[in-house]
């Protein structure tokens, strides 16, 4: 009797044994698996990284294109009261004085300094907004007064106080206006 109980002792010693040692089969199966579910991870890491990389040098290169085409903004809202005051001085200089031989050549230099500067807003893509007649447009426009008017559509525009500007696709100063509204 002994010998069929240490028998049968000895049997589920060996069965415990071998549930505790996992078959080497399983062992590896498994790290194989934890080691394609790690490769699979730092593949999409790397691929983050690389998208990631790829748009902050696109991101850099608008940032370095933008700055170069509107390099000269600032600079270009000084000029416009240059501008603003060559024309203004040209517009209330009188026919009479326009005709006279003495202040003949003082005229065409203003003008011809006009156009050269108009010349140069040109080249550097600066354009003056056409605003008379047209409807106000807010990203263009900035209405300073509202002029009874029957004969055109409200929110037309039908006084020009200052010419606007833009650089490019991008307002440079907005040109104020007078805007239409129902006669009385």
């Amino acid at each position: 009797m002994n010998t069929d109980a240490g028998d049968v002792q000895d049997e589920a010693l060996d069965l415990r044994e071998e549930a505790a040692e996992p078959a080497p089969e399983v062992t590896e199966q498994g790290r194989l698996s934890e080691l394609e579910a790690e490769l699979a991870e730092a593949k999409a890491a790397v691929m983050y990284a690389q998208a990631e990389t790829q748009n902050v040098r696109r991101r850099f290169e608008k940032e370095a294109q933008d700055a170069k085409t509107y390099a000269a903004t600032a600079f270009a809202r000084d000029v416009l009261s240059v501008a603003d005051n060559l024309s203004r001085a040209l517009s209330v200089i009188p026919p009479e004085l326009r005709e006279d031989e003495k202040m003949k050549g003082l005229v065409v230099g203003l003008e011809a300094t006009g156009r050269e500067l108009d010349s140069v807003f040109a080249r550097h893509g600066i354009s003056k907004i056409v605003a008379m007649g047209e409807m106000l447009d807010p990203n263009r426009h900035q209405a300073m007064m509202e002029v009874p008017s029957a004969d055109v559509e409200p929110g037309t525009i039908v006084q020009e106080i200052q010419s606007g500007y833009m650089i490019r696709d991008r307002l440079l100063r907005p040109a104020l206006v007078g805007v239409a509204k129902k006669g009385d």
